[in-house]
Formats: structure tokens, C-alpha cells, sequence
């Protein structure tokens, strides 16, 4: 099997690397293209992949071709790759965010294999919470591939389309959300009179042993939450400061607008 990537951003980059460090191809099966001609070149001078010039060449080489550019270049892109998607009829993979299984088979040939795949920026370091959603034409066997690939730099799930706008909020934008309250915790430590590194230290290991907590407890976080608060203490005093302050209103709303952003990238507004 060979797997072709145009693009060679950070996710284009994190996807090859997870490939590879799971050993689930030889490197020299992996083809990439770039406008970037010369960071292809040296990125293969290190990785041992395929370097290639000519998109059209590569499609006509691979059988599962993932799209790694942004979404207001697809159009672009894929444009001069028509006949030889439909000659070669390789299994296509979008990462890009806001572009619907629908939109995505207007621009290519018609009966195209299409699967809509989120990964977020965790996936450099082998940590994405990555949602997959395939289109009618494709198959299982399909489907168990590209979970295959995006397992190589985390967590999969299949979504439904109709909940990829959600997902991308809770999962693809979320990171941000999660290092925007890791520095907050960070900087109250720093007021407080504690060295801010090595607050982010152990602001980071706290959250990382969280998540791990809610992951493997089986148990609902607000049960976690009574457990660590006491009658009286000073944990349920930081909680309730923090709902006095509408704590759990302010997320759901950050979550509501990256949803409908996400909407209006969508439709193209």
C-alpha cells in the first residue's frame, strides 16, 4: 500500500511521523507534494519518504491520498486532479476543517471514496482525539484503515457528520481552551508568589492525571468533583468561586461559538 500526502504542514508532518514510528509502512511508500519543493526534498533526506513534484503524478501512485492543505485551497488543488483521481480512484482523506462530506464530493469526481477526518494539534506529540466520518462509497475495510493510520498518532472514533461540527469544538478546539486554563492556573500561582514554569509544571501533570482519572474511573466528573472536595474545605470554596463566576456557563459558550463558526465555514460565509 502507498499513501500520498499533499500538504507537509505540522499535521502532514505529525500524521508521516505517527506512520512511521508504528511501522506501518516503509517510509519510501509514502509520497509527498508541496508547493514547498525544497522542504519536501529535505524533509525525505531525513524521513526517507518519496519526494514528489507533481501532484498528478502522485495521485496516479497512491492508493489513499490525504489532503493536508487548508480548506480555501481545495478547490485549487484537487481542480487539476480529476482524471487521474478517477483513473486511480484512490481512497480520499480531508483533514480540513469546515468542508462537509457534500462539499468535498462537488469538488471531485463523481462516486469518489471520501472520508472526513479531524485530528487536533495533539497528534504531534501521539495524543489527537481524532473523529473520522465516511461518505456512502466507502467501505469497512476502508474505514479500519484510516483508523489505522490516524491510531498511529492517537485516539480514534467514528462520528456521525451531523455531529463533526461538535466534535470539532470539543476535540479539535479544545487544546486551546485546555492551554488557555492550564496558564490560567499557572498565572494565579505566579500572583500567589510561585515561579511560573514550574507552576505550568504542575498546573499540566494535574490536568494530564485529570483527564487519565475521567478516562479510566469509569466514573462521571462531577462524581470526581465530590470526591475531591471536603465539608468545608478549600477545594469546594475554589469550586464555588469559580460558579459564582459562571465557570461552567463561560465553557458551553466558548464551545457554542466554535460550533457555529464552524457552520458558517461550512456554508461559505
Amino acid at each position: 500500500m502507498k499513501i500520498g500526502f499533499i500538504g507537509l504542514g505540522n499535521m502532514a508532518t505529525a500524521i508521516i511521523e505517527g506512520i512511521l514510528r508504528k511501522a506501518l509502512l516503509p517510509a519510501k511508500n509514502i509520497h509527498v507534494e508541496s508547493r514547498t519543493t525544497e522542504k519536501v526534498v529535505d524533509y525525505s533526506k531525513k524521513t526517507g519518504i518519496t519526494p514528489e513534484t507533481n501532484p498528478v503524478d502522485l495521485v496516479k501512485k497512491v492508493d489513499v491520498l490525504i489532503v493536508a492543505v487548508k480548506p480555501n485551497m481545495f478547490a485549487d488543488v484537487l481542480q487539476p486532479l480529476q482524471e487521474a483521481i478517477k483513473a486511480n480512484q484512490p481512497l480520499i482523506i480531508s483533514i480540513a476543517a469546515g468542508l462537509s462530506l457534500e462539499h468535498l464530493a462537488k469538488m471531485l469526481p463523481s462516486e469518489s471514496r471520501i472520508i472526513r477526518v479531524m485530528p487536533n494539534v495533539n497528534a504531534t506529540i501521539g495524543e489527537s482525539m481524532t473523529g473520522i466520518s465516511p461518505n456512502e462509497q466507502v467501505n469497512e475495510n476502508d474505514t479500519q484503515l484510516v483508523q489505522q493510520i490516524f491510531d498511529a498518532v492517537g485516539k480514534t472514533m467514528l462520528i456521525e457528520e451531523k455531529e463533526f461540527g461538535i466534535f470539532a469544538a470539543i476535540a479539535g478546539s479544545s487544546p486551546a481552551f485546555t492551554y488557555l486554563y492550564i496558564d490560567s492556573l499557572a498565572r494565579s500561582a505566579l500572583k500567589a508568589g510561585m515561579a511560573k514554569q514550574k507552576a505550568v509544571e504542575i498546573a499540566a501533570q494535574a490536568v494530564l492525571g485529570s483527564a487519565k482519572m475521567v478516562l479510566e474511573s469509569n466514573e462521571h466528573p462531577f462524581a470526581l468533583i465530590d470526591k475531591v472536595c471536603s465539608p468545608g474545605g478549600t477545594t469546594i470554596a475554589g469550586v464555588s468561586a469559580l460558579e459564582d463566576e459562571a465557570f461552567i456557563a463561560t465553557v458551553m459558550k466558548g464551545v457554542e461559538a466554535t460550533i457555529e463558526w464552524e457552520k458558517r465555514m461550512s456554508l461559505g460565509k
